[in-house]
């Protein structure tokens, strides 16, 4: 018996059509497919939690000074004459980040290498590519759904069986986060 399901597609065809859908499992929290796929992307999403769940705490926040742009009401930056030239003005800001231990590291590229990026339009400005923001899911898993299943030891996820499907009659389900 094969270790998983073949999804009657090449390697390439199953492995995007996965990751596509896991990442969508993980960025919208529950999603419509049909039961052999949701059995699939259940494999995948808890050993993708699990990872987050172990690491989630795994890091330390350190301080540090950032050069920043002065910028105008505008948002545009200011520009000052300096010997004949124009010079961008700079601010020094003290940031606090979060510096990765590096089994969390680790852990972070083995989700990317999952994970698609995923561009976020806000309906107020749709059809403008100003507008949209790339969303980190790995960084959405450490910070949202890893400390939400801290106190669990697996079964993150839950497959519904809506009925068959009209066109083929495939089993419908809903795979959701728990």
């Amino acid at each position: 018996m094969a270790g998983y399901r073949k999804l009657s597609r090449t390697s390439s065809q199953r492995k995007a059509l996965l990751r596509n859908q896991v990442t969508a499992l993980l960025e919208n929290g529950k999603i419509v497919t049909t039961e052999a796929k949701a059995k699939e992307i259940r494999r995948i999403a808890e050993h993708l939690i699990a990872l987050a769940v172990r690491e989630k705490d795994n890091f330390e926040t350190v301080t540090v000074t950032a050069k920043v742009a002065r910028k105008d009401k505008d948002g545009k930056r200011l520009k000052e004459v300096v010997d004949g030239k124009k010079v961008t003005v700079y601010d020094e800001v003290q940031k606090e980040i979060k510096k990765d231990s590096a089994s969390r590291l680790h852990a972070r590229k083995q989700m990317n290498r999952v994970l698609y990026t995923v561009k976020e339009v806000p309906a107020a400005g749709a059809g403008k590519k100003k507008n949209t923001k790339t969303v980190d899911v790995a960084q959405k898993l450490f910070d949202e759904i890893a400390p939400k299943y801290a106190d669990r030891n697996g079964g993150y996820t839950r497959i519904v069986k809506i009925g068959p499907r009209k066109g083929d009659a495939a089993m419908e389900v809903l795979i959701e986060l728990v």
